[in-house]
């Protein structure tokens, strides 16, 4: 019986998830010199037109001379053609034929001359489109918080692996650049620089609650039913899908139909730092402890096997303290107690961590070696899971415990009901 879901034309709205600010890419990067044949050009499709994208991904895929952005799409027809006029101005007469805009990401994912796709609506809006384009033998970049629920992200890991596709996380604190202090911090803590690690505070957002906004008339060009996706069915508001070009970040990530606040926004990218620091890609926490006061947004904490506390705080950046010294994050800079901790090189034998060219061209690089990218699907599955256990505890105030190995609560079979939410027709998820 054909999936009700692949009956009808879907598709999703724009993102702009995380606060990274936009990669500025200079005039030379359009290409002085000449550019690669056709034939050696990855092809991409561009999914999600908001702010991140326009700001970010689109700017940044433009300046390849070894790319070309051949087909964009969002359910907002202003943002897909202002996406169109941007790539078919780069390109001018190089292209044979102009960008193509799409309306449905079903339609960018039928066409077999398309390499790959760059994810980057709403956090509701990640897990089918991801899991399809792997299907379609496209590799994906998407943007973070990768999953809406922790079921969504274990059925990306499964469709990756099991279509083998090059898929990259959005989160680019991984990557250098500007923020070079970040992987700088995690070799430091990596090679012992602090001694043990006792205890991380993580200073982010809170929790996202349920959406009471009222009813707006409809912004023209917007196919509403499904910028709403597997969501309840409610009203319009331009907080959710800003009118025209957005001017500021959209606010769906505040309420719990679409997203997991400022805990999950910012929170995937710094608790991606965390488990990287801690050497835990492949693993997690194995208890959450929400705060005594259930009305409180700050203060759930994580344990994980060696003993180490993770804490979401509300003080800003992070804080890693360890029994030899401590070091502090943020965007801006690198704090070390003492102040000398990083001053002498590591040596012969430590912990070297992957360097990366930049987070689009370490996906670039990597689809054509075939490697993993820096942050690869599990690694981004695995810290919006974090998000995701501390949202449950807050919203349900339950301690729990978690197996992060086969990705369940242990021993509770009501948290467990938890693990992913009931869906509106016809976006179930599809199998992989």
């Amino acid at each position: 019986m054909p999936n009700p879901y692949l009956n009808r034309r879907r598709f999703l709205e724009s993102a702009a998830a995380a606060l990274a600010a936009p990669i500025i890419v200079p005039g030379t990067a359009f290409g002085d010199k000449k550019s690669p044949p056709p034939s050696e050009r990855l092809t991409v499709g561009m999914i999600g037109l908001g702010m991140q994208a326009d700001g970010y991904h689109v700017t940044t895929l433009l300046g390849f001379d070894d790319v070309r952005v051949v087909a964009v799409c969002d359910v907002d027809t202003n943002r897909r053609r202002h996406a169109k006029r941007r790539v078919d101005g780069r390109y001018g007469a190089e292209a044979s034929a102009g960008c193509a805009e799409y309306g449905d990401f079903r339609e960018v994912l039928a066409r077999a001359d398309i390499d790959a796709v760059l994810i980057a609506t709403p956090d509701h809006w990640h897990a089918i489109p991801v899991i399809e384009a792997c299907k379609a033998g496209k590799d994906v970049y998407c943007e973070k918080p990768l999953s809406l629920t922790i079921h969504e992200g274990v059925r990306m890991i499964e469709a990756v692996r099991k279509h083998g596709r090059v898929f990259q996380t959005g989160s680019q604190l991984r990557s250098g650049g500007e923020f070079a202090h970040y992987p700088k911090a995690c070799e430091l803590i990596r090679n012992g620089r602090i001694g043990k690690v006792k205890r991380v505070y993580v200073n982010v957002g809170g929790p996202s609650d349920w959406c009471d906004l009222p009813e707006e008339p409809m912004e023209p060009g917007l196919d509403w039913d499904c910028w709403l996706g597997q969501t309840p069915l409610r009203p319009y508001n331009s907080i959710l899908s800003p009118r025209g070009m957005p001017k500021n970040w959209p606010m769906w990530r505040l309420y719990r139909e679409f997203s997991g606040g400022g805990f999950s926004d910012i929170g995937a990218h710094e608790f991606d730092i965390v488990q990287w620091a801690l050497g835990m890609d492949g693993s997690g926490p194995v208890e959450i402890i929400p705060p005594e006061d259930p009305a409180t947004k700050s203060g759930v904490k994580f344990l994980y096997a060696d003993g180490t506390e993770v804490i979401h705080g509300d003080r800003g950046g992070l804080v890693f303290e360890g029994t030899d010294g401590k070091i502090t994050l943020n965007r801006a800079e690198m704090r070390c107690e003492p102040e000398n901790l990083a001053e002498e090189p590591l040596g012969h034998g430590a912990v070297r961590l992957e360097q990366s060219p930049g987070h689009h061209r370490n996906w670039i690089e990597c689809i054509r070696s075939r490697k993993r990218p820096i942050c690869d699907v599990e690694i981004g599955v695995r810290s919006v899971t974090i998000c995701h256990l501390g949202n449950l505890a807050y919203w349900n105030h339950r301690r729990l415990r978690w197996d992060p190995q086969n990705w369940q609560f242990v021993d509770d079979a009501e948290a467990n009901t938890w693990l992913d939410r009931p869906r509106r027709d016809p976006w179930q998820l599809p199998e992989a």
